[in-house]
């Protein structure tokens, strides 16, 4: 379902939803992928700043990426 190359990683649209999920009550942000099928997120990165969001949109070329409460 995910893909790696040199400098960029892949994931399959038809399975998976890029989305930055965030804590009402802490504040804290996690970016990953939520399973179509299922609803699981599977987290890839904690976001601290907006050097991180750039980073994960940069590593697997994104424009947007939704936010989940």
């Amino acid at each position: 379902m995910f893909e790696s190359s040199k400098n960029k990683n892949k994931y399959s649209e038809e399975y998976f939803k890029p989305i930055i999920k965030c804590s009402i009550c802490t504040g804290e942000k996690a970016a990953g992928f939520k399973n179509l099928k299922t609803g699981k997120f599977e987290e890839v990165m904690l976001i601290k700043n907006d050097k991180d969001l750039q980073k994960f949109m940069k590593t697997y070329d994104l424009d947007t990426v939704e936010k989940q409460y």
